[in-house]
């Protein structure tokens, strides 16, 4: 399988497409169910993680887009526990004998990636990770079209993918929430930090209210907007620009200054 370099322009575009990854309000919901799925089976991936090195919130999403999130059925692929592999990867793991342990075979699908805690598991490291995973095919041959498998249902990516093995469709359009777009939403959250993205103080922030609701005052909006993508700037934080300077805006405010924003009942 073709594969490319971690590069530094890769990294470059990798963090800048994360930066300004923005969700599609109409999945919003779908994205949220998903995540709050990934954070509840959060021991199960931190056991995963604990046998491979492998960050909890990778395999978290790997479950996702491979097995959609089914404990009975390969990491690999999705393919049932109770036998081998038959779509490609086939014929995993190489060993044992099924049926297999949803561990063991998770244990088998990353060290096929040769992934571990030697990995570079910073933000870019990650997604390069990520689409690694999937294949570049995108990248290679349709590099007009972002991979959906990191970037469906953001605003950046609209349409185009493969239908088939070796079938490209620029109509065709992914019906799956990318694995990038999951890890912001997490992010978002703070349910995840990534290891070259730790919290970091700034200076003379930027201040709006704090308010659950969207104001009907384009400059109040625009102000609590800058406000977020101002708190984007700072390694480890990743807030929803959306205009409402509610409760997880004012924690991200509180982790960069130490106070939350003016008006927040718990301040």
């Amino acid at each position: 399988m073709a594969t490319l370099t971690l590069t530094n322009a890769l990294r470059l575009e990798y963090e800048d497409l994360f930066d300004t990854c923005i969700v599609r309000s109409q999945a919003a919901r779908l994205i949220e169910n998903i995540v709050d799925k990934l954070v509840d089976n959060k021991e199960t991936y931190e056991a995963a993680n604990e046998a491979s090195g492998v960050p909890w919130h990778f395999i978290a999403v790997i479950h996702n887009m491979e097995a959609s999130l089914n404990f009975k059925t390969h990491l690999h692929n999705g393919d049932p526990l109770n036998a081998r592999t038959v779509q490609v990867p086939k014929g995993r793991p190489k060993t044992g004998q099924p049926p297999f342990s949803w561990e063991e075979s998770a244990a088998d699908a990353l060290a096929l990636k040769g992934l571990d805690d030697t990995t570079d598991w910073s933000l870019a490291g990650t997604l390069y990770q990520l689409e690694r995973y999937n294949g570049f095919g995108y990248r290679l041959y349709h590099p007009e079209v972002l991979t959906p498998y990191l970037w469906s249902y953001s605003n950046h990516y609209t349409s185009g993918k493969y239908v088939a093995d070796g079938r490209w469709s620029d109509t065709a359009v992914s019906k799956q929430i990318g694995g990038a777009v999951l890890l912001r939403r997490m992010a978002e959250r703070r349910d995840i930090e990534f290891e070259d993205q730790p919290l970091a103080e700034n200076e003379e922030p930027l201040v709006v209210s704090f308010s659950t609701r969207k104001s009907r005052d384009p400059e109040v909006v625009a102000q609590a907007e800058d406000l977020q993508r101002w708190l984007n700037t700072v390694p480890g934080i990743f807030v929803k620009v959306d205009g409402v300077p509610g409760e997880r805006t004012s924690n991200a405010y509180r982790a960069v200054t130490g106070v939350y924003l003016p008006g927040d009942p718990r301040g």
